[in-house]
């Protein structure tokens, strides 16, 4: 079994979608190992994507993803990093395939209601940086 790190982005918490997409997740046969809302700060925003900080985009989207609450989450099951990527589709829903997250409840390329890792190594970092190791079950 393997673990991911997700997090369900301000605009699809704001939208209420979570329950939505949490539903995805159970269908999609992930075990939910931690979960949590919480809102982050501009500064922990910045930590988080600081792998983007030399892009034109890092400010925006730090502003945006400490714009309003978020949900965290690890989930669990064979190949976990890869399927849940298939299971957002792409950045842009116009061009996510249908039936993927993206495609049903983001707004856009920039709010584009979920995070997901993007290998074994990130999602092993996006984790620690989220949760303790006494929240995780």
């Amino acid at each position: 079994m393997q673990r991911t790190f997700i997090m369900i982005k301000p605009d699809a918490v704001k939208n209420g979608h979570v329950g939505n997409i949490l539903a995805h997740i159970q269908k999609e046969g992930f075990k939910t190992r931690g979960l949590k809302l919480i809102q982050l700060s501009l500064s922990d925003a910045k930590q988080f994507y600081k792998v983007h900080s030399e892009r034109p985009f890092y400010n925006d989207l730090c502003s945006f993803m400490a714009s309003g609450p978020i949900v965290a989450a690890v989930l669990e099951r064979d190949n976990a990093v890869l399927h849940w990527r298939e299971v957002i589709g792409a950045t842009d829903p116009k061009e996510a395939k249908d039936g993927t997250i993206r495609k049903l409840y983001a707004e856009s390329k920039e709010a584009n209601a979920v995070h997901g890792s993007d290998s074994d190594e990130n999602a092993e970092f996006e984790i620690s940086f989220f949760f303790k190791g006494y929240e995780l079950v």
